[in-house]
């Protein structure tokens, strides 16, 4: 038992423990995305990243152990007026990084209360430069301007504001009611128009269908009276060309002997019929006493046809 205890309390064994606790504390595995701020009796040294890193024991100690991703902070609720009086509550969410350990450590003492104090503060300053419309219309605007405020302030602390974004607009309820009677107002309104011009365009439609219908009607009118009229000028054409015809035959017919002798029977017929007819008309006929029999009007006409031959009516040109 001596010789055991003798052994482990020995300076060389004491030695070896010395060296082995000293390597351990020499070896630092930093972790990805992380950065360890290491000081020196009190003073910065260095800023290690990810891996393996060494450092000298009971000398070098990890002061900051700084977070490189991308951090969510939640902005407070805070109070604004606009530049038209009237007083909001607005709240965002503010999207950060480390860029550089050694100002994130030494250059503010808590980082992400000072962005989030001065997105507060911007956001005011912002709201106050617009009416309470363009604050709901212009959120994007709103949104950039801070984030550009906070970069330029936010440079000696070592940290980049990627974005901001403004989660919630809460007017005063009095103000609420208003824009819900405005937004009303303007649906009623837009739902008369539609229903108006709805309405206008029926009345259109029918008006140009009755239009339509009326043209349809005067073309048909006009295209039948056309073709009526077309009908009747061919039926003339060829009554008339009948007529001709037959006139043509006849004529060929009459300047023969024999056709001669069918118009002179013709002839007293007619002449016969004529005075058949005027006696039928009239009660009193004056006829001369040589011409009262029927014989007589035949020769009558016989004569007057005599006469015509003799005058070359019926001869050939």
């Amino acid at each position: 038992m001596e010789p055991l205890l003798h052994l482990l309390f020995s300076p060389v064994t004491i030695i070896v423990v010395l060296l082995l606790i000293a390597l351990k504390s020499s070896i630092v595995f930093v972790p990805q995305n992380r950065a360890f701020v290491i000081e020196r009796f009190g003073k910065y040294r260095a800023s290690l990243t990810a891996g393996l890193n060494f450092i000298l024991p009971f000398i070098d100690h990890i002061a900051h152990d700084r977070s490189l991703k991308e951090q969510a902070i939640d902005v407070p609720s805070q109070a604004a007026i606009t530049k038209d009086n009237i007083g909001l509550a607005v709240d965002g969410v503010l999207y950060l990084k480390v860029i550089d350990p050694y100002k994130a450590s030494y250059g503010v003492e808590d980082y992400i209360f000072a962005v989030t104090q001065l997105a507060q503060t911007t956001m005011r300053s912002v709201i106050g430069t617009m009416e309470l419309d363009k604050t709901f219309k212009e959120r994007e605007t709103i949104n950039s301007t801070i984030v550009s405020a906070i970069n330029e302030a936010a440079t000696p602390w070592g940290v980049q504001v990627l974005r901001y974004e403004i989660k919630d607009i809460q007017p005063p309820g009095s103000v609420l009611e208003a824009m819900e009677r405005q937004m009303k107002a303007e649906r009623d309104k837009r739902a008369a128009i539609l229903e108006s011009e709805g309405q206008r365009q029926a009345q259109i439609n029918v008006a140009e269908g009755e239009k339509q219908s009326l043209v349809l009607a005067a073309e048909a009118k006009k295209a039948q009276e056309i073709l009526t009229a077309e009908g009747e000028a061919r039926a003339i054409e060829t009554v008339a060309r009948a007529k001709a015809k037959a006139l043509e035959e006849v004529g060929r017919a009459a300047a023969t002997h024999e056709g001669q002798k069918a118009v002179q029977l013709d002839l007293a017929t007619k002449a016969i019929e004529a005075k058949q007819a005027i006696a039928r008309e009239s009660t009193v006929v004056l006829m001369d006493g040589k011409s009262s029999a029927a014989g007589s009007t035949v020769a009558e006409a016989v004569a007057i046809v005599s006469a015509m031959n003799q005058s070359g009516a019926f001869k050939e040109s």
